[in-house]
């Protein structure tokens, strides 16, 4: 299995880690980067990006990072919070009006950031295709009456999320949030993630190999059903469409690199690289606790920032400041204030874990045994 790559000394382990994990079965291709105090400490790919094992997995193979997407347009909304657009305060009606339907005229961004606007998927049927038109799926949340009253609880807005992140981005600025990650943050600071792909760059993403089993969602509920298990709960993510489409809570595609230079804004206190991408007040404000629960939808009890999994499972190292993201699958983002350490992983072979994906987990444990 070939590994390529760079590391630096001392974070030798990590790479027997990344080796294990295609040793064991458990990768096809993969990649994995870390940045420790503004440095790039490792930088890892290997294995094939496609499912027959031919095609070599390169420095700049493109995955779908799927949820792990949502941290990263979370940070997009906190570029928007920085310059003074709105706050985490104000109501998502103040800037979208007919979100105020059906009893949701008082949730914040915040709240809607965090998983408590009560709407995790469609209890009722509607149109799959619907999903792959955001301004459409958006109007029909807006309409939605919540699951449960808003701001009482959590429970995971699986794809939801990102057609409200997006909406309220659209509303403010007049640009979709992918549009403003690409000319605002990546193109900039030459970041290669993108929310919403070009045509151009389907040659260099790899094939996904789904994973063999469902994840583990725990006694079955209205919430989860909406959210994961009706047959028009997800939308089809195969085709030029899926990619095309911006779905800022479930289909950016990355590399490994791109996404530890997007996470380091929060390991860096609102900065990548010497550029400050938010200021330090937002920084506080989308990094803090929001709701610790029980989750309604996720068989966990889960701490939410804005759009952000705070480290109260430990899922993220041994720091409980550190803040990431999983995404179906098993990729993930990291970044530990503490440690002034972002990571990223990714991958085309697909696990069934929801929280902790075994290799991730190998990863970082690798990376903290370094420190």
């Amino acid at each position: 299995m070939a590994i390529a790559g760079r590391v630096a000394d001392g974070f030798e382990r990590v790479t027997a880690a990344f080796e294990q994990n295609f040793a064991s079965g458990d990768d096809l291709g993969a990649g994995f980067c870390a940045i420790y105090q503004g440095q790039v400490v490792v930088d890892l790919w290997g294995g094939f990006r496609d499912r027959a094992g031919v095609a070599a997995w390169t420095e700049d193979t493109l995955v779908p990072v799927y949820s792990t997407t949502k941290a990263i347009a979370a940070l997009v909304i906190a570029t928007l919070v920085s310059a003074g657009l709105f706050d985490y305060e104000t109501r998502v009606a103040a800037v979208w009006p007919e979100f105020g339907a059906a009893g949701k005229a008082d949730v914040t961004i915040g709240q809607a950031l965090s998983h408590q606007a009560g709407l995790p998927g469609f209890a009722m049927p509607i149109d799959p295709g619907l999903w792959l038109d955001p301004p459409a799926l958006a109007a029909a949340l807006a309409a939605l009456a919540p699951m449960w009253p808003p701001g009482t609880a959590s429970g995971y807005h699986a794809l939801t999320w990102g057609y409200i992140a997006g909406e309220i981005a659209r509303r403010v600025s007049g640009r979709t949030l992918g549009a403003i990650l690409r000319e605002d943050i990546c193109s900039p600071l030459a970041i290669d993630f993108q929310i919403g792909l070009p045509a151009a760059d389907d040659a260099r993403c790899a094939d996904m190999q789904r994973p063999k089993a469902l994840p583990n969602l725990g006694a079955a509920n209205d919430f989860k059903r909406a959210a994961f298990l009706k047959p028009w709960s997800q939308p089809n993510r195969t085709g030029p469409e899926w990619r095309r489409a911006e779905i800022p809570s479930a289909n950016g595609h990355g590399t490994a690199r791109a996404v530890a230079q997007l996470f380091a804004a929060f390991a860096e206190s609102g900065r990548i690289g010497a550029e400050r991408v938010i200021d330090a007040i937002t920084y506080a404000q989308a990094t803090a606790s929001r709701i610790e629960g029980d989750d309604l939808v996720l068989p966990y009890r889960m701490d939410w920032a804005a759009g952000l999994m705070r480290n109260n499972n430990l899922a993220f190292g041994p720091n409980k400041s550190a803040l990431g993201h999983f995404g179906w699958g098993g990729s993930m983002g990291l970044a530990d204030p503490a440690r002034r350490l972002s990571a990223g992983y990714v991958m085309n072979r697909q696990s069934n874990a929801l929280l902790g994906d075994a290799r991730a987990a190998r990863l970082i444990a690798a990376l903290y045994a370094c420190l």
